[in-house]
């Protein structure tokens, strides 16, 4: 690894407060899909090392389900939903349990947290879990984040773990994410060719990154390399840094906190974001759509403009006042996300309307921006 490399890897972690590790269901099961219990000493261990040198450390695990499969004695992954959660139910006590044996051994308690993605969608939810972690933090706990399998139905998942550890990062002061795979880091090419290298340190994204990205997932977990990929864009988006590498090294951990050149950093790109902003930019699904004209756009994101009325060319789906909507160019693309300060039915009234023009269209007139910068993030999707 050269100088740069090595020096960016020193100024990411000694800029970390908070180490979030997502381990997954790969790492921590064996071939019978009984839970390593090795993996799991080793883990305590290094998260151990993680408190020891000043940092606070989340996990969000992975292995519910897993686990759930190898004590019921299923021979594979169930396909429908009943019995996965049934598998999840039955896992996750088995999971938590042993994470906890493994903790007190360094005199830690695990704390356990069941989300759903309405957690991060409604901003009161989403605030009661950090301020849950905060609090967790004052004492010798281990928070320990998995999604609600149990509970969770198509409208309410995440997709996988990997989106949530983004989430749980960006809602947190100043974190590293470190994902932890069956794979050194991603590679640029097929990782199954002797030719193919891990690629060190990454800065910027555009397609080639993505393409690097083998369309594959694990036989166990929900995720692959293109997942982790959307889950290090989300966190490098809002300025904060990505370590993808292989959680079967026993010492991982250990070796990011040194900074030694293990998987591939993805670098935060720009300032990072203040926690509000956060919230409005990757933490909620947007409600409807504003679709603006190029001058509306430039203004937004090449000024830090307000959204005015006049800049809006069409209106899609149905919202209240305050929620979120996206933004979106004259080509389709979606560059901006922002909390409305009109529900759908009045944007229509006043949309391509000039600011004087507001009070004639609704009979009142309380804003003169449709969304206003404060309330706005230029998300570059």
């Amino acid at each position: 690894m050269d100088t740069n490399h090595s020096t960016a890897r020193r100024d990411v972690v000694a800029g970390a407060r908070t180490i979030v590790v997502k381990v997954g269901t790969n790492v921590l099961s064996k071939d019978d899909d009984t839970l390593d219990e090795d993996r799991l000493d080793s883990l305590a261990s290094q998260m151990h090392l993680v408190r020891q040198s000043g940092r606070q450390v989340v996990l969000v695990s992975s292995g519910a389900i897993g686990a759930g499969i190898g004590l019921l004695g299923l021979e594979k992954r169930p396909d429908d939903l009943p019995h996965l959660q049934a598998a999840a139910a039955v896992g996750q006590a088995h999971l938590i349990r042993r994470y906890d044996d493994c903790l007190n051994k360094y005199g830690y308690r695990a704390a356990q947290l069941l989300l759903t993605a309405n957690d991060f969608r409604h901003r009161g939810r989403y605030l009661n879990v950090r301020n849950t972690l905060r609090t967790l933090f004052e004492y010798n706990t281990i928070p320990i984040v998995n999604e609600n399998d149990t509970v969770s139905v198509k409208e309410i998942q995440f997709g996988d773990n990997d989106r949530l550890a983004a989430l749980v990062a960006n809602l947190l002061d100043s974190p590293l994410l470190v994902i932890l795979s069956v794979i050194d880091g991603l590679f640029d090419g097929d990782p199954a060719l002797p030719t193919s290298r891990v690629v060190p340190l990454v800065e910027g994204w555009d397609e080639s990154i993505l393409g690097m990205a083998v369309s594959t997932r694990s036989r166990r977990g929900t995720g692959g390399m293109q997942s982790k990929l959307e889950a290090a864009r989300m966190v490098t988006a809002v300025g904060e840094s990505v370590i993808i590498a292989n959680g079967r090294n026993s010492n991982v951990l250990a070796d990011v906190l040194d900074g030694k050149p293990v998987g591939t950093l993805f670098r935060g790109l720009g300032e990072s974001l203040p926690a509000w902003k956060r919230w409005i930019g990757y933490s909620v699904a947007p409600r409807g759509r504003l679709l603006l004209d190029a001058g509306a756009r430039r203004a937004i994101s090449q000024r830090g403009k307000s959204l005015l009325p006049i800049g809006v060319t069409g209106v899609q789906g149905e919202f209240h006042k305050g929620e979120l909507v996206a933004l979106v160019d004259p080509e389709g693309i979606e560059f901006a996300r922002g909390l409305t300060n009109y529900n759908s039915h009045d944007a229509r009234r006043i949309a391509g309307r000039r600011t004087d023009e507001i009070e004639i269209a609704l009979g009142h007139f309380k804003y003169e921006e449709i969304v206003h910068v404060d309330n706005l993030v230029v998300t570059g999707h």
